[in-house]
C-alpha cells in the first residue's frame, strides 16, 4: 500500500540517492542548441526544474539562473545567467505541446522565468503536485514524494547555494540534474502503478 505521508524522523533515516547519469552544461546559445537537439532526439518524457540564487536580504530577488531538463538519466543544465537569457531553442521546447515535460511547482517556475521574458507560454507540462493527489499522496515536496515511492531521500543541502557562481561544484551539478531526473522517475512510477488508488 502506498503511504500518503512520511514523518520527518522516518524521512531523515532514509538512504540518500545520488545522480549517476551524465550531466551536460550549456553556457552558450550554441551549447544550448546542441543540448535541446539531443533532448528532442531522445523522444522521451522530459524532466523540468529551475534554480535561482537564494536571497538572504528582505526585498532582494534574483532571476532564474539555471533551467534543468532531463532525458533518460542525463541531466541538461542551462545556465541562463551566463547565456544571457532564455535561448530561443529552450523557449521553443518549453512551449512545444508535443514534448511531454514533468515538473513540480511549475507555476512558480514559469512566473520566475517571466522575469527574463514575459512572452513565454509553456505547454505540454504535467504538474506532479496535481498528479499525486489522484494517488492519495498528501506530500507536495519533490523529496518527500520521491521518498514515499522509492524509500530514498534526495538531499537538499545544495538548494541554498550560489547558483550564479562562475563555476558550479560537482555537488551542485549532481543535485540540479537529479531534481529533473526525479520528476520523470516519479511520473514513470505512478504511471506504472496504473489504476489510481483513489479510485480503487
Amino acid at each position: 500500500m502506498l503511504l500518503q505521508k512520511i514523518e520527518k524522523e522516518e524521512f531523515n533515516q532514509l538512504p540518500i540517492v545520488t545522480h549517476t547519469g551524465n550531466i551536460v552544461v550549456a553556457t552558450t546559445e550554441a551549447e544550448a542548441e546542441m543540448a535541446i537537439q539531443a533532448i528532442r532526439d531522445a523522444h522521451c518524457v522530459v524532466g523540468f526544474d529551475t534554480e535561482t540564487r537564494p536571497a538572504f536580504v528582505k526585498g532582494v530577488t534574483y532571476k532564474v539562473c539555471l533551467v534543468q531538463l532531463s532525458a533518460g538519466k542525463t541531466g541538461y543544465l542551462f545556465r541562463l545567467n551566463l547565456i544571457g537569457g532564455i535561448p530561443a531553442c529552450l523557449k521553443a521546447l518549453l512551449e512545444d505541446p508535443a514534448i511531454i515535460k514533468v515538473g513540480l511547482s511549475t507555476t512558480d517556475d514559469f512566473r520566475n522565468l517571466g522575469k527574463w521574458e514575459e512572452d513565454i507560454h509553456p505547454h505540454g507540462f504535467i504538474e506532479l503536485q496535481h498528479l499525486v493527489k489522484g494517488y492519495g499522496i498528501e506530500e507536495m515536496s519533490l523529496s518527500k514524494i520521491y521518498a514515499l515511492l522509492f524509500q530514498k531521500r534526495i538531499s537538499k543541502r545544495q538548494r541554498l547555494t550560489n547558483w550564479e557562481a562562475p563555476h558550479l561544484t560537482d555537488k551542485q551539478l549532481a543535485y540540479a540534474a537529479f531534481d529533473a531526473v526525479a520528476c520523470v522517475d516519479i511520473y514513470t512510477e505512478l504511471t506504472r502503478m496504473g489504476q489510481r488508488i483513489i479510485n480503487q
